[in-house]
């Protein structure tokens, strides 16, 4: 079966094809037959009744600095596709937000990849309050004074953009940590969003674990280690992938969520599991999958276009 494919996605001449996810899976679907068509978020519009897109057919190969081939420049109707990636990375702002709302009219007739209304409404460091015994102590909020009462009952603590990703803008705050007021202070004055305070885990030494789910299911799991002195361990920082299997309280996570992420049409999902706490659930564009390969010779990409190719059967 030869589906036509449409990447939402960043710039993909500039990726990093070792790395990579998107990459990854685009390259498995040309592998399988699939045509692939490329168009970056600013060129999606809604007009006149169509859910449309500029963008490229392209042709991609594993060839470092000539990894992608582009067809002539054309406007599509996302409508005549079969699958569509909703795969470009945050920060999950109001832009990013309407290209699910545009994407939603034409889904599931076409089949956008994550399920764009859950998308929207399961953002990375929401969606885990739904498991409040699986997750460290946790906060949501704006107000200093909270934030504050919540210090005060952990000591150490992580506090992170809510919408953030890749590590940034994330700090650590000890019990003898005098910068909570200037950085509230920072944050306030940049946006009106809350902020995500979290316990501070000593496990993150050890690394933080990315568990890949597809289709709700768990196919393996990579370790990211910090760098010493460094409290974030995301790859987006220098973090250390290392090759770890998936621990009995991993499987009890995921045999917890997994059902709710396929109900919700989450069929590529990448959690985060520090000691034995679920921390985020990463659902707009989880990486993993080429280090995943390369340790453990587990193909996700593959996997995930048998469940998509089952669907569109």
């Amino acid at each position: 079966m030869a589906l036509k494919v449409a990447l939402q996605m960043d710039p993909i001449g500039s990726v990093n094809i070792n790395a990579d996810s998107t990459f990854r899976i685009a390259l498995e679907a040309q592998e399988r037959g699939h045509s692939l068509f490329f168009y970056t978020p600013d060129k999606l519009a809604f007009v006149e009744g169509r859910v449309v897109a500029r963008g490229f057919p392209i042709t991609l190969r594993r060839e470092v600095g000539n990894h992608v081939t582009y067809g002539p420049e054309t406007e599509v109707d996302l409508a005549d596709f079969d699958v569509v990636w909703l795969r470009q990375d945050p920060p999950f702002d109001m832009g990013y937000i309407t290209t699910t709302h545009l994407l939603e009219m034409i889904h599931p007739r076409t089949l956008v990849v994550n399920d764009p209304f859950w998308v929207r409404n399961s953002p990375e460091k929401l969606l885990v309050l739904r498991f409040p015994d699986l997750t460290p102590p946790t906060a949501i909020a704006r107000d200093l004074a909270t934030i504050r009462a919540f210090k005060a009952r952990h000591g150490d603590i992580i506090l992170k953009p809510l919408y953030g990703n890749g590590g940034a803008g994330v700090f650590r705050l000890d019990p003898n940590d005098r910068n909570l007021a200037s950085l509230h202070e920072l944050f306030t004055g940049m946006s009106r969003e809350p902020m995500i305070v979290q316990k501070f885990l000593p496990d993150v030494s050890k690394g933080d674990k990315r568990v890949i789910l597809v289709d709700g299911e768990p196919v393996g799991a990579i370790n990211r280690v910090p760098q010493a002195g460094e409290t974030r361990s995301n790859m987006h920082v220098g973090g250390r992938p290392e090759k770890i299997g998936l621990t009995a309280r991993d499987l009890e996570i995921c045999r917890r969520i997994g059902p709710v992420l396929k109900e919700k049409g989450q069929i590529f999902v990448g959690i985060d599991v520090i000691g034995d706490w679920l921390t985020e659930i990463n659902v707009t564009s989880p990486t993993g999958i080429q280090e995943l390969e390369r340790f453990d010779g587990t193909n996700t990409a593959e996997r995930i276009w048998q469940v998509i190719e089952a669907k569109r059967a």
